[in-house]
């Protein structure tokens, strides 16, 4: 099993910045794919960006390409989610999630492709 908890999330202005964390327990870390999602008040969680065990591929989301940016660090268990030119639409709670079933195109946005999840992480961006 893995645990994951994430961190980062803030208030932040229009066009900052913002970087996420996400610290996972566990010394088989480096074999999950691990994923973002965000979910905002009164919508649907939906797929932010993936990436697989290596760092080599990764998968974004229409609505991040260009802005947002993932990388992990498997000595240090971490991925990080770099957020650059916030919209309030991006005002969400972001969750980081882990796949034991390996990397795929297909399956990288599915949330129901993740066995772990984190608590989740408070993003707020101001007008």
């Amino acid at each position: 099993q893995v645990q994951l908890v994430e961190s980062g999330g803030r208030l932040v202005q229009a066009g900052g910045s913002l970087r996420l964390s996400c610290a996972a327990s566990g010394r088989t870390f480096s074999r999950y794919v691990m994923g973002w999602f965000r979910q905002a008040p009164g919508k649907e969680r939906e797929f932010v960006a993936a990436i697989s065990w290596s760092g080599g591929a990764t998968s974004y989301a229409d609505f991040v390409k260009g802005r947002f940016t993932l990388s992990r660090d498997n000595a240090k268990n971490t991925v990080v989610l770099q957020m650059n030119s916030l919209k309030p639409a991006d005002t969400a709670v972001y969750y980081c999630a882990a796949d034991d079933n390996g990397w795929s195109f297909s399956t990288a946005p599915r949330i129901s492709a993740y066995d772990y999840w984190g608590q989740g992480t408070q993003v707020t961006v101001s007008s």
